[in-house]
């Protein structure tokens, strides 16, 4: 068993990212900027954003908090997003999910300029995806397929089983990986919570990616040797020993499966530091006009 180290994989891509910056900056380039919008005062997202922050001052890039209160408009964050699609120093930025209740996700997403949604999360972003154009992908899967690649995990004619169908995660790793590129090439199983007889699929699985946010919901029994477990659950459960009242754990029974595994990412530290490197990566995309020109 061999643990994909989903940190020390970000460090390095981050370290990459950031030479590439200094000889941009030296060569009398642009700096790339990657701005964020907070609404409202949920904890774990404010944490998300701090951490975006950090990874841009990391790799030398400028960055920009937009943050307002939870009585924000949907109005004022459509304009918000209006002034960030129309600002020419801004490479691209996000909207920080989840917004308040008495705003439409939706309709922000969709007034973002593609162009600068390094979230991957817009129609045309999407679309492109799909039809294996150059697009920015989205954060979590872009991460995974770069933990594929240079791990050098082989995934041509396997059969990878993905469990979960969000747009966010499960149905983008469907398409990518069914793709006909270096990470590709699979035979893709994508399962959900109406899926007859999970295990069963499981178990012919080479590659399994669990995405359905369930705690420990893949144990050892639906699972076969040499499996390769990418787990991007991040589920808390209450655990009196520890000081904050809970630990993290993923949506794999690590002690179970993990001895059956050849490649397994941990909870935490696996694909969480992964998905604010790869915005990093996207906003660097957008500030060569690598995607859209």
């Amino acid at each position: 068993m061999k643990l994909i180290d989903g940190k020390a994989l970000a460090n390095t891509i981050k370290e990459e990212i950031a030479v590439e910056v200094t000889a941009l900056k030296k060569a009398g380039g642009k700096t790339p900027h990657l701005a964020a919008v907070l609404i409202g005062d949920d904890p774990a997202s404010a944490v998300y954003v701090r951490n975006k922050v950090k990874a841009c001052e990391k790799v030398g890039f400028k960055s920009t908090l937009v943050r307002r209160g939870a009585e924000t408009t949907e109005a004022e964050v459509l304009e918000i997003v209006k002034n960030l699609n129309e600002d020419p120093d801004i490479d691209g930025f996000i909207v920080q999910l989840p917004l308040p209740k008495h705003i439409d996700e939706e309709k922000v997403n969709l007034a973002i300029d593609p162009k600068k949604d390094v979230d991957g999360f817009h129609p045309m972003n999407v679309g492109r995806m799909a039809l294996g154009l150059p697009s920015y992908l989205p954060a979590t899967p872009f991460g995974i397929m770069q933990m594929l690649d240079r791990y050098d995990i082989e995934t041509s004619g396997k059969h990878c089983v993905v469990i979960g169908r969000s747009n966010i995660v499960g149905t983008p790793m469907s398409i990518l990986l069914s793709r006909k590129a270096k990470v590709g090439n699979c035979t893709v199983t994508l399962t959900h919570s109406r899926t007859k007889d999970l295990k069963a699929e499981t178990l012919r699985a080479d590659i399994i990616i669990a995405a359905i946010g369930r705690p420990d919901y893949l144990t050892a029994d639906m699972v076969k040797e040499g499996v390769v477990i990418i787990d991007v659950g991040i589920n808390r459960v209450d655990d009196a020993s520890r000081k904050r009242g809970y630990r993290l754990v993923g949506d794999a029974n690590f002690e179970g499966v993990a001895p059956k595994s050849s490649f397994i990412t941990p909870v935490p530290g696996g694909v969480g530091p992964m998905t604010i490197t790869s915005l990093l990566m996207n906003t660097l995309k957008s500030s060569r006009k690598e995607i859209y020109g």
